[in-house]
């Protein structure tokens, strides 16, 4: 099957996509969608009012779908505990030391610490970094 844009073959004679193919254009929606949005166009607030129906008649599918839009899940809480400031890359290893102390007691969970040990890398390349540049600065003023 080849398609066809201003008279301009995209696919290959195997079928796939050749070099230069545009592709589907930015925001374009796939037929399907389009058709059930029309469909829907209009009736949010129908649909919605029966869901609240449903829900309130003690249809436990209607009610978690209600639920799921009053309080949605929480994606992610925040986590409390003692980090100690970080101002040269050497300093990374006592935050670290913090947050793997902080897990083995129990006041983060293995992933809050995994999440929190991420964001201590990315500030100690940032310091890391920002140390480099500063000593090679220094090195090339005294040129």
């Amino acid at each position: 099957m080849t398609r066809k844009n201003d008279s301009k073959t995209y696919t290959d004679k195997s079928g796939k996509f050749a070099e230069g193919n545009p592709g589907r254009p930015k925001g374009a929606r796939h037929k399907t969608t389009r058709a059930v949005e029309e469909l829907l166009d209009g009736e949010a607030e129908g649909l919605t009012r029966k869901a609240v129906e449903l829900a309130l008649e003690g249809d436990t599918t209607a009610l978690r779908l209600c639920m799921e839009r009053i309080a949605p899940a929480r994606k992610d809480t925040p986590v409390n505990f003692d980090l100690p400031a970080m101002k040269s890359a050497q300093d990374a290893s006592q935050a670290a030391q913090a947050v793997l102390q902080a897990v083995a007691e129990g006041q983060l969970t293995p992933l809050e610490g995994a999440s929190v040990m991420a964001l201590v890398e990315g500030y100690r390349k940032a310091l890391e970094t920002t140390e480099l540049e500063q000593r090679i600065a220094a090195l090339e003023a005294t040129k």
